[in-house]
């Protein structure tokens, strides 16, 4: 009886949260505003803490509070999946999928492939958070996140997507007025845009094939941008210089003949992005769809193949 008093109280303390109001809260769970008031004060003495700042006019939660609630809204959408999938309810996946993911692999890689995944499991409502920043799964109830390099954390599991092509770019004004280079020793004469790793200050090198190696080169330049690997394509459009970047984002550029690749015969290198998403003996039929859908979706082959079926 006491675990289902603290399981009640923990749904009512969820609901709270997410409508920010007892009122709204208690509404939704057909009691009154009181009892999910003293549910949530008993809640709090159990733990020993604040979950919220409550006002005349709505409650926010605390940075306790908050992390909780996110640990609690994802407990209980497992158990509601696993009783779905127990009882054969949930023949589709369904409910909201919080994934992050960098600015370019957003952009040009991930948000194209939604509406293809939506079309097969419409029950699935996505949340994307587009930034470069590390993320933290507990405490912030993220499901997935893409990144370009494999977790130092053990907890996570990772799954590479794809290793995604390099290329080296200028604008045709670019070249007009300075040359193309010819060979890699070239590349010190030019104006050559950065990347710089806002964790670690570090600026990218830049990849080539050389006597069937892969060869790193540091190049230098009056340019440097970081967090957002956007900005050194969108300095490259403009005539700022040469530039090294994935093929993703700047195909579209090289069909139209606004960007014009450089030493193809030293191209082919790539690096890897991975899906990220934590341990757990349960993962909800959502999370495991859309794990399936991204890693077909990007491996190599005809775009028909890659999507799958229902």
């Amino acid at each position: 009886m006491q675990r289902q008093n603290q399981l009640a109280s923990i749904e009512l303390f969820v609901l709270a949260a997410e409508h920010e109001g007892f009122t709204p809260a208690a509404q939704a769970a057909g009691v009154t505003p009181a009892a999910v008031s003293r549910s949530v004060a008993r809640l709090e003495d159990r733990l020993g803490v604040r979950l919220f700042v409550r006002t005349t006019r709505r409650i926010r939660l605390t940075d306790s509070g908050r992390a909780y609630f996110e640990q609690c809204r994802q407990a209980l959408a497992q158990l509601v999946d696993a009783e779905r999938e127990i009882t054969g309810d949930q023949a589709e996946p369904s409910g909201q999928l919080r994934i992050s993911a960098p600015t370019p692999y957003a952009h040009h890689r991930l948000l194209p492939a939604l509406p293809a995944f939506r079309a097969r499991y419409p029950g699935v409502e996505i949340e994307v958070h587009i930034s470069n920043r590390n993320i933290d799964f507990a405490e912030e109830g993220y499901d997935l996140a893409i990144r370009g390099r494999q977790p130092v954390d053990s907890n996570l599991v990772a799954r590479k997507l794809e290793d995604a092509e390099l290329v080296l770019v200028a604008s045709p004004g670019y070249l007009r007025a300075a040359g193309a280079p010819q060979a890699l020793g070239d590349l010190s004469r030019h104006p050559c845009m950065q990347f710089e790793l806002p964790s670690t200050g570090r600026k990218i090198p830049w990849l080539f094939h050389e006597g069937g190696m892969v060869r790193e080169v540091v190049t230098t330049g009056p340019y440097t941008c970081s967090d957002d690997v956007l900005g050194i394509a969108t300095l490259a459009r403009h005539g700022a210089g040469l530039t090294q970047t994935y093929r993703f984002i700047v195909a579209d550029d090289l069909a139209r003949g606004e960007l014009v690749e450089l030493l193809p015969e030293h191209g082919g290198t790539s690096r890897p992005f991975y899906l990220l998403y934590p341990h757990a003996r349960h993962l909800p039929l959502r999370v495991r769809t859309f794990i399936e859908f991204l890693t077909v979706q990007f491996q190599p082959g005809p775009m028909a193949a890659r999507l799958p079926r229902r």
